[in-house]
């Protein structure tokens, strides 16, 4: 599945789609920068996603207090049950770089359709 067809698919679905950035999400990826959001994302993806096991998995991820974790939800990459639901990565095996790498893509694809819809 591509970027793209994911987005799309994410949007077909009325919890995923509910997820946008707020106007202090917005000011914030624009006073840190888009490089340095996507380090966010690398960081959360690799410690709170990653391993086999995380911690608190399906509770890991806020729905508030970082733009990327906003991403996670809206693109279902917020624990490993949504990771398998959605684009059939089982539980239970740790990340790939790749697999990883494609996390951030995605999340950082939605993150600049959302800075684009708001301008």
């Amino acid at each position: 599945m591509t970027i793209s067809q994911a987005l799309q698919r994410l949007q077909r679905s009325s919890f995923r789609s509910k997820f946008h950035l707020t106007d202090r999400d917005t000011a914030y990826i624009r006073k840190k920068g888009l490089p340095v959001i996507r380090q966010h994302a690398e960081s959360f993806v690799r410690t709170r996603l990653a391993p086999a096991n995380p911690p608190n998995d399906g509770r890991q991820t806020t729905m508030r207090g970082h733009p990327v974790f906003l991403a996670q939800h809206a693109c279902a990459c917020c624990c490993r049950g949504c990771l398998e639901q959605w684009y059939h990565i089982p539980r239970g095996v740790p990340l790939t770089p790749e697999q990883q790498d494609g996390i951030v893509r995605l999340l950082m694809a939605w993150i600049q359709q959302e800075l684009n819809q708001n301008h």
